[in-house]
């Protein structure tokens, strides 16, 4: 019994030096066939560790410490999270004032950027009429809502209120970026104006790569009108443009910060224009307390890599 189990040991052992040398020579294989890549991969890899990765690595840490920046920091556990939701009620009207903002202009600015791709890109001049939805959003924040100030000018001479007191909606004009009623929707209004980026050429590029067979077969299987080549070729064919597009808008409606502090300052009166950026900003550039700005920070991280891990899970283009 005892050769034979010895002999037993002695195959087991044979038998797992054979498949540890089968997995080397795998990864061996491997890194012979494909190292080539990884090295051009690298210096993305690098930078995007070093820029993305560890700044939110340690923007968690910082979260849990009471840092200003001249003292060193020291380990709080939940309190800055206590106080954000407990106690911070300006933090709370950010954050209703961020959700209400990303509801209406992430879904509203999305579809109009996929609309605008899907009309010109049935015309003769889609060029010219892309590159005259896409400039707006090349402007910056502040000088579109520059721009828009003169129209939204709370006295007369202000384009909107003149128009308004000519017509006899209004006796006084309105302070558009004053009054607590109607900061947020300027505000909305001119992101929604600049909602036309980069999601829309991707839209546009989606739309264009399309091959134009696959509409000539759906003719013949009965596809009878644009609407139906819509949502029965179209739209199924363009699910990674969708989803970059999604997550983009995602992303630009929940860091709105430039326009909101543009048009209304800061801080806007009542806080009706105060973001979860402003927030941020406030308590990281301002005050200089890291260890609360973090908190917001990660807080903001998890609402958008939630929502962006809920739109990859609808319009991923994986068959699971």
């Amino acid at each position: 019994m005892k050769k034979t189990d010895s002999a037993l040991v002695i195959n087991d052992q044979k038998i797992i030096l054979v498949k540890n040398k089968t997995r080397l020579d795998k990864i061996q294989l491997f890194i012979k066939k494909h190292y080539i890549g990884y090295l051009f991969l690298a210096p993305f890899i690098i930078f995007f560790t070093i820029f993305v990765v560890a700044p939110v690595v340690v923007a968690f840490g910082t979260s849990f410490t009471n840092y200003n920046m001249l003292q060193k920091p020291s380990f709080v556990g939940l309190t800055n999270y206590k106080l954000l939701f407990l106690d911070d009620k300006v933090f709370l009207t950010a954050l209703k004032n961020t959700l209400t903002f990303a509801c209406i202009v992430g879904p509203i600015g999305y579809l109009l950027s996929f609309i605008a791709a899907w009309i010109i890109n049935q015309l003769r001049m889609r060029t010219a009429f892309a590159l005259a939805f896409y400039a707006p959003s090349i402007t910056s924040g502040v000088a579109m809502s520059t721009v828009f100030l003169v129209l939204f000018s709370g006295d007369s001479k202000g384009y909107i209120n003149h128009f308004l007191l000519q017509i006899g909606l209004i006796d006084t004009p309105i302070l558009w970026n004053l009054d607590p009623k109607y900061i947020m929707f300027v505000i909305i209004f001119i992101s929604l104006w600049m909602s036309m980026g980069t999601g829309f050429l991707v839209f546009l590029a989606g739309l264009q790569s399309i091959s134009k067979e696959y509409y000539e077969a759906g003719a013949i299987d009965g596809v009878k009108n644009k609407v139906q080549e819509l949502f029965l070729l179209t739209l199924p064919m363009m699910k990674p443009q969708l989803l970059f597009g999604a997550i983009n808008s995602i992303v630009g409606s929940f860091g709105v910060f430039d326009i909101a502090v543009s048009v209304a300052g800061m801080p806007s009166p009542n806080y009706a224009g105060h973001t979860i950026v402003g927030h941020l900003y406030d308590y990281a550039f301002i005050r200089f307390q890291m260890g609360y700005a973090s908190s917001i920070a990660v807080v903001l991280f998890m609402i958008t890599f939630i929502l962006g891990r809920v739109v990859m899970r609808l319009l991923s283009s994986k068959d699971e």
